[in-house]
């Protein structure tokens, strides 16, 4: 459903080199939407971190969103686990024209339920299934797809996989737990929503560092030992909303699809003495992420919120960002000796973030706007043979031709703004194509079938 933004207050911006070094780092170390703009990193729950879509092996006739929340979880976060926010709506959007208007939007709702508010505990006793009296927190949402404005309930009090708490409370939390909240709801549409690992990956504590490169700390500007990247989001949780649908829900005549995710809170909260409180007026967006880095790497800090409220049909107010990107300029000055390609950036940063690629994920008739692209008629690489690098590992289903779980977004990225890829052939050199965070995949293996996603960590194990 298409609404209305609300235009977020201007931040002031900063002036001088080190101050611009600093900000754009942290925006990189702000990876994928953790934490990616100054309003929503206090609205965790609202917090998008990651948005996936592609054709798993598995399933080669359908499509798979993959939608992320709530960054950092830490799985010992009790006795109050992390869990959706009861008043935020979460959305995963399609346009499958190319005019940058969502077609068939997909709507969750979540509510939460204490059987008994008079004891502190999450759990009397260890949990052998959803329905089990010893759960005492449960939370159950509702799913809507709505397609050229009509709203259809296709689920409604499905369960989320509860808090992975630990041997005693919730043995064999994967294969029984998260099985039962893996649904398979009539017209061959899947779903799961609950903690998972954070399939995201990056050395976040190095590129906080004034865009440190742990493997490329001898060509910093601020030089330091070499040594190995270091995964930021090793031992974290989110909360994953894991979608599978038929292509022919989604797909109109170009099998190009555009996919984002947004979240929603109510124009007017109040909060009550007892923390109930109430949420009333009409939807406002706090949240939206699709294409990986963009609010943090592309959009400048005074804008970032400004972004998260916006929609892709108005993006060519942010277009001056992506033509002269500030990541690019700063590369030469921490990495002396690097040249990049000069702005403006329309042979390969244009159609890698706002039109896709001509011949590959380019819609016939595109409006360019921010949102991953998939051509859902490229045949899915097997599991096996998935290169973390995607497309510039000679892989067309790969990142950023819609995004795999194990797609290395943050090398490619560096890389594209480095002009080290094909589309900038006099660029595609070393160092430019080999720039590095030394973090070369997730910290547990991911699922070969739905729901994909890592189980989460126990709190036990921490």
């Amino acid at each position: 459903m298409q609404r209305k933004p609300k235009r977020a207050a201007r931040v002031l911006g900063l002036v001088g080199l080190a101050t611009a070094v600093s900000i754009s780092s942290v925006s990189l170390g702000n990876a994928s939407s953790h934490r990616e703009a100054p309003q929503i990193s206090q609205d965790p729950v609202a917090d998008h971190t990651d948005v996936y879509a592609f054709v798993a092996p598995d399933a080669p006739d359908a499509v798979t969103l993959v939608g992320n929340w709530i960054p950092f979880e830490a799985a010992a976060g009790g006795p109050n686990f992390y869990r959706f926010g009861d008043d935020v709506l979460h959305t995963f959007n399609v346009d499958n024209n190319g005019d940058a208007v969502s077609d068939v939007t997909y709507e969750f709702r979540f509510r939460t339920v204490v059987n008994n508010p008079n004891t502190y505990l999450y759990n009397t006793g260890p949990v052998t299934s959803l329905t089990d009296p010893d759960l005492n927190i449960h939370q159950y949402y509702s799913m809507t797809e709505v397609k050229n404005g009509v709203r259809t309930t296709l689920a409604e009090n499905l369960e989320v996989a509860p808090a992975a708490v630990g041997p005693r409370s919730t043995p064999g939390y994967a294969a029984n737990l998260a099985k039962q909240a893996t649904y398979s709801l009539p017209n061959g549409i899947k779903v799961f929503a609950g903690p998972r690992d954070d399939p995201f990956y990056a050395d976040l504590g190095s590129i906080f560092d004034l865009g440190g490169l742990r493997p490329l700390n001898q060509a910093h500007l601020l030089k330091l030992p070499t040594s190995a990247g270091r995964d930021g989001l090793a031992g974290k949780n989110v909360h994953s909303i894991v979608l599978q649908v038929p292509k022919a829900r989604v797909v109109n005549a170009d099998p190009v699809i555009g996919v984002w995710s947004d979240s929603y809170r109510r124009k007017v909260r109040v909060l009550s003495n007892d923390g109930a409180g109430t949420s009333s007026g009409e939807w406002v967006k706090v949240s939206r992420l699709g294409m990986p880095l963009v609010n943090e790497v592309v959009v400048p800090v005074g804008a970032k919120d400004r972004f998260n409220a916006s929609f892709p049909i108005a993006d060519g107010q942010f277009a001056a960002g992506v033509l002269d990107p500030e990541l690019a300029r700063l590369i030469p000055i921490l990495y002396p000796g690097v040249t990049v390609p000069a702005a403006p950036r329309t042979s390969d940063i244009v159609p890698i973030f706002l039109t896709g690629i001509p011949g590959l994920n380019q819609p016939a008739n595109v409006k360019p706007s921010e949102m991953l692209r998939l051509n859902t008629s490229i045949a899915p690489t097997p599991w096996a043979q998935q290169n973390r690098l995607g497309l510039l590992a000679g892989q067309n289903d790969g990142f950023p031709n819609g995004r795999r779980l194990i797609d290395d977004v943050v090398d490619i990225e560096l890389r594209a703004v480095a002009g080290g890829t094909p589309f900038t052939p006099d660029f595609n050199k070393f160092p430019n194509n080999a720039l590095t965070d030394g973090v070369n995949g997730n910290d547990r293996p991911l699922l070969t079938s739905f729901p994909y996603v890592a189980p989460p960590f126990a709190g036990y194990d921490q």
